[in-house]
């Protein structure tokens, strides 16, 4: 069954193997930048530290708070998913609130749209009545995954299709 898990250096070993699937491809939602963590124990170890502290500071200064999750089956790890708090100018073009992605030999399984609509319920405990999120045009995958999750099409910027869901939460608006 897919979960959303905190990340936990217990999980190295399968995160190491799902980190070593993406090659040379960029994994969403997994917290990475240009940095590439050591798939040892202690890289892990301190990747994961990295990650959790992102909740409350920012990884870089052009980021904005995100919890950062791993998408499990048991105890192997098969994705990734980054809930931002908030959008700054970028996120709000290109990015999104929610980035997720499932490691190449996991996909067509239903963990990305299972694991979205376990995000939802989180961001709205943040306090978000709606999420926005984006993927490329040609992105058919993921594009389902997102209309599944009840995602209302807006429009479509510098190649991304912007997809806004709610959240179920009765706050702020934000």
């Amino acid at each position: 069954m897919t979960a959303l898990v905190t990340p936990d250096v217990r999980l190295h070993a399968t995160w190491a193997a799902a980190m070593q699937e993406f090659g040379d491809g960029y994994p969403h939602g997994s917290g990475l930048g240009h940095e590439v963590p050591t798939y040892d124990e202690e890289g892990c170890a301190a990747y994961v530290a990295w990650l959790l502290g992102a909740a409350e500071t920012p990884i870089r200064e052009d980021w904005v708070p995100c919890t950062f999750l791993w998408i499990a089956e048991g105890d192997e790890v098969v994705g990734f998913l980054a809930l931002r708090h908030t959008l700054n100018d970028w996120l709000l073009e290109e990015g999104g609130h929610i980035g997720y992605s499932v490691r190449p030999s996991r996909r067509r399984e239903g963990h990305a749209g299972r694991a979205l609509g376990l995000a939802l319920p989180r961001a709205a405990a943040l306090g978000l009545d709606r999420v926005l999120l984006t993927c490329d045009e040609d992105n058919l995958a993921s594009r389902g995954t997102i209309e599944a999750n009840g995602g209302a099409y807006e429009d479509s910027r510098n190649g991304k299709r912007r997809y806004w869901i709610a959240t179920g939460s009765q706050s702020s608006g934000r």
